[in-house]
């Protein structure tokens, strides 16, 4: 049974990862990749994901979801809650927000440390890709939806508040190493309550990050023009004496 959620704070990051990352774009996947390179075994290293598979995913947007994320997560919650008799197992749980499954779409393998929501550093390459992606000139326009899942195993309460700091943990590396604009990323963590394999509710696929596409931001040729400022009043002659 998964352990409640624990303290634990993983490896500390090596203090020269955040020195590898100017603030530009430049240069993400260079730091991110001798991080990898150093610090991760050849057993864990994850298959590459490169930055054209993810705009290929996410770069288009056919209709804006009405979604409310923030009325989502306490429904997530209360649901999660639930221990009646009638309750469906996981097999039959239907998915408590179907209308993510219209959305462009992204599934990623992130590692983490067990039961917590750090990351582990043989993924920070995979997610500074994310990164590149968000930048390229195509993605600029829109924003996006990070999608924390957890396998139906331990208490679904449990893996409803996991899932969300993981979600969270994954925002926030992408706004303060990779500096993507806060603007542009909203979260949530559906936890066992939408199982990407309802079929295999406890394989890892069920552990997987979404990264979706959820809305077009306003083009700065539609932003409204600011007003000219007033001409300052002519001076009226002088009088003559």
């Amino acid at each position: 049974m998964r352990a409640a959620m624990r303290g634990s704070r993983g490896p500390r990051r090596p203090g020269a990862f955040l020195a590898l990352f100017p603030g530009s774009s430049v240069g993400f996947l260079a730091g991110a990749l001798i991080l990898t390179t150093a610090t991760a075994s050849p057993a864990r290293a994850q298959s590459a994901v490169t930055r054209d598979d993810i705009i290929n995913k996410l770069n288009h947007l056919d209709a804006a979801p009405t979604l409310d994320i923030a009325a989502l997560r306490p429904q997530v919650t209360e649901r999660s809650k639930s221990r009646g008799r009638n309750e469906p197992p996981p097999q039959k749980r239907p998915p408590i927000a179907p209308d993510l499954a219209s959305l462009p779409t992204f599934n990623v393998d992130i590692q983490f440390d067990p039961d917590t929501p750090v990351v582990r550093p043989e993924s920070y390459e995979t997610v500074g890709r994310i990164a590149d992606a968000m930048v390229q000139s195509t993605m600029l326009p829109y924003s996006f939806l990070i999608v924390g899942h957890i396998e139906s195993n331990g208490k679904r309460e449990n893996n409803v508040i996991l899932s969300q700091r993981r979600a969270d943990s994954i925002r926030d590396i992408l706004v303060n190493t990779f500096k993507i604009s806060t603007k542009r990323l909203l979260t949530v963590g559906l936890g066992e309550e939408q199982l990407l394999d309802p079929a295999r509710p406890t394989a890892p696929v069920n552990q997987q990050i979404q990264i979706m596409t959820i809305a077009k931001l306003p083009e700065q040729s539609e932003q409204p023009a600011q007003p000219a400022s007033a001409a300052p009043p002519a001076k009226k002659p002088a009088k003559k004496r």
